[in-house]
């Protein structure tokens, strides 16, 4: 494996011991969340060598999960940050499949791992942190795809996406399993098929069931999940259903799914770039509405008030037995929806936007007329308790890469930006997002201190195609400054920032 330990600026090690002299004394010290800067990078191998992340402030060391060549959780050491030092690694081959997502509390290492059959039952993997041995390894359900702990610390949630073989004909159920640490690592993993009965009604709000062969409960495939600062409740994304789904962990159960929509790609506010061959970068409207999809989801309370944030990344199932993608051009267009419908499928306008062919046939005569995209390109806000959107960018991600420059125009008929993972770190006692975006290799920052109106800080580069992002706050950092870290699968990398 490659190594490489890099520092931005030889003369931010001053600003380092300072900032640490005035956390450690006492006073801390006030961090602007507009000027984070890389001052770190480890390069843990190529493409897959880097994507979750988790931290362990106890022994200061990083874990990250890399499939590049083997099932792999990376150690490092951050005890002289900047300074990274490369650990053996944990070999999770030795444990079952792939390790997915890795997470740490108190005394605990967790790691999601999947099956050597996908299909199967997976586990999650309960490391000891002081002496990283094997404590537990607890079955939950197929592909465990993230996994986190309660804030308190007395729950692992692992969402369970249960996606289909390549030849879909085998579709285990989407699951959420809930361990409870206190009682013995006992487990409860719980799927959808109770919640069968508001199918109809899920689906007209935009909820998408689909799957050819699949029942309710196989369709749902759960994706990452975010607790609530109570430690009571758990909201998990639905990305390929569009939807989040709301868990009670005091009872063990999934109580309801809170359908997300679409975008209207037709208004203003909403426009997009539809073209990676028209020649230009241009945002514009067009007659398309998009499943928000999203993939990463974090909490955070404002005021007593709980909300959640997605990533907007839109997911297209695309298997052997089963592809739901298609451009526009290749479709057949309702005349009377489209009218001009032999200029709208040209390269340059709309023919190159991939759409999902599952919807948009409203009259059953074989031709589309709505025309639905995957993710919303954006981030989106709601309000924990009702589920109700309070806040969505619209173009503004967009429109900020553009200004950049770093925006990526073979993607515009794709996804765009594609925001995957967010998470929320608390600066000067204010919640501050930070959105990755994986077409774009940055990272966008808001102020979230109005959930319904944040405010744009910063946009930073990043690795390739950022996929875990992690935020340490000042008190749990080993140099009492906060930071910011992102693992990049595309090239994997791991980039830490701090504010200086």
């Amino acid at each position: 494996m490659k190594l490489l330990n890099s520092i931005a600026l030889l003369g931010t090690v001053a600003l380092f011991f300072n900032s640490c002299t005035d956390h450690q004394i006492g006073n801390p010290v006030q961090e602007d969340p507009s000027k984070f800067t890389e001052i770190a990078s480890i390069d843990l191998g190529g493409e897959a060598a880097s994507e979750i992340t988790a931290y362990d402030p106890t022994h200061m060391r990083l874990f990250t999960v890399n499939n590049e060549n083997q099932a792999l959780v990376e150690v490092m050491d951050l005890s002289a940050f900047p300074a990274i030092t490369k650990k053996s690694p944990i070999d999770v081959s030795a444990l079952g499949g792939v390790a997915n997502s890795v997470a740490v509390s108190g005394q605990y290492l967790a790691i999601a791992v999947e099956a050597t059959n996908k299909q199967a039952n997976g586990h999650i993997v309960v490391i000891d942190l002081a002496t990283l041995q094997v404590l537990k390894s607890i079955e939950v359900g197929a592909l465990p795809d993230m996994v986190t702990f309660s804030p308190d610390g007395k729950y692992i949630v692992s969402a369970n996406e249960g996606e289909p073989n390549d030849a879909y004909t085998v579709d285990p159920l989407g699951t959420i399993s809930i361990i409870d640490i206190p009682n013995g690592f006992s487990v409860k993993t719980l799927d959808f098929s109770h919640l069968e009965g508001a199918k109809a009604t899920l689906m007209q709000d935009g909820f998408r069931i689909f799957g050819p062969g699949a029942s309710f409960a196989q369709d749902i495939e759960p994706e990452y999940v975010a607790i609530s600062d109570d430690s009571k409740m758990a909201y998990v994304t639905l990305q390929e259903n569009n939807g989040v789904a709301e868990v009670d962990l005091i009872n063990g159960a999934i109580l309801r799914i809170h359908a997300l929509g679409t975008k209207d790609y037709n208004l203003a506010m909403n426009a997009i770039d539809a073209s990676d061959k028209d020649g230009k970068i241009a945002l514009s409207t067009w007659p398309v509405k998009s499943f928000l999809m999203p993939d990463a989801i974090a909490y955070f309370n404002v005021g007593g008030n709980g909300y959640f944030i997605t990533a907007n990344e839109g997911d297209a199932r695309e298997y052997t037995g089963f592809v739901e993608e298609e451009r526009v051009k290749n479709l057949t267009l309702d005349p009377t929806t489209f009218p001009t419908a032999s200029t709208l499928q040209k390269d340059a306008q709309l023919g190159r936007l991939k759409i999902t062919t599952t919807a948009g046939d409203t009259d059953g005569d074989k031709d589309f007329d709505v025309l639905y995209g995957f993710g919303g390109r954006g981030f989106s806000i709601f309000n924990a308790n009702s589920g109700t959107m309070i806040y969505e960018s619209g173009k503004e991600l967009e429109e900020k890469v553009i200004a950049a420059g770093w925006y990526d125009d073979d993607r515009s008929d794709d996804k765009g930006v594609e925001p995957e993972g967010v998470t929320i770190g608390w600066i000067n006692h204010k919640p501050v997002a930070f959105v990755a975006m994986e077409r774009v290799n940055a990272v966008a920052i808001y102020d979230l201190t109005d959930p319904s109106a944040p405010k744009f800080l910063q946009l930073i580069k990043t690795g390739s195609a950022p996929e875990g992002i992690i935020y340490v706050p000042a008190e749990k950092s080993p140099n009492k400054m906060g930071l910011l870290i992102t693992s990049n699968e595309g090239d994997g990398t791991v980039k830490f920032f701090q504010m200086i």
